[in-house]
């Protein structure tokens, strides 16, 4: 088992966000979770970063066997685990280009991310209109050459194309590489072209549902919301 989180609880400023997840995530594998606002899925990603900010109240993170609760983010991502996020900070007087020479584990030919190279020559991050920053995120990852790809809403803000180029990328050199992925997502746009393994629901702190069928998954929150998923028995039981 590559991931494997045990009866994860965890605090922040006080309150309680996460109650008790389950996941685990093969080598090689493709998962995916999905949730409404406020559900506890960036708080999970952060928490698996090592975010000081938050609290584990109970429960274990384990990769490769090992229990990674009390390292740093550092010592996490030398481990393997590298993670794009929604909300990249800009990072000013440094560019693009000496922080992949500062990180990378694995060259990267930027020419096949349909960017011009003048984004290596920029400050990370600052005056990059949104797809630019998902295309930055995503040469970042690729150049850690993680054992697994952690994307927190990586579909968010890009139209259908973009989305089709990110999902092709991905496909191709992660995904097809062997690499195991965690794909993050409120409404689910990215699956169509990624098609992970299992999908799992996250509503109020908690992982309510693990589905390998992500077409029914999608269909169910289009046409119900997340208010269906609360109906379900599952749901009822770990409330």
């Amino acid at each position: 088992m590559l991931l494997e989180i045990k009866d994860l609880e965890v605090e922040g400023d006080g309150k309680k966000i996460l109650k008790g997840i389950n996941l685990e995530i093969e080598k090689g594998e493709i998962q995916a979770i999905l949730g409404p606002n406020a559900s506890g899925k960036s708080t999970l990603v952060k928490v698996i970063s090592g975010n000081p900010k938050y609290k584990i109240k109970r429960g274990k993170i384990l990769f490769n066997g090992e229990e990674i609760n009390k390292i740093q983010t550092e010592e996490r991502t030398k481990l393997g685990i590298a993670i794009s996020w929604q909300h990249p900070p800009a990072i000013k007087n440094v560019k693009l280009s000496n922080l992949l020479d500062k990180i990378s584990k694995r060259k990267v030919e930027i020419e096949k991310f349909g960017v011009s190279k003048n984004l290596l020559e920029r400050e990370v991050n600052l005056n990059f209109s949104g797809g630019e920053k998902k295309i930055s995120e995503l040469i970042q990852i690729i150049s850690l050459n993680p054992k697994l790809a952690i994307f927190d809403e990586i579909d968010s803000g890009l139209d259908i194309k973009k989305l089709e180029k990110v999902g092709e990328i991905i496909k191709k050199e992660l995904i097809d590489k062997k690499v195991s992925v965690l794909l993050i997502t409120h409404m689910g746009e990215i699956l169509n072209f990624l098609k992970p393994d299992f999908v799992n629901v996250m509503v109020d702190g908690k992982i309510i549902c693990k589905e390998k069928n992500f077409k029914k998954v999608l269909k169910t929150i289009r046409e119900y919301d997340y208010e269906e998923c609360k109906k379900c028995k599952l749901y009822s039981n770990r409330s």
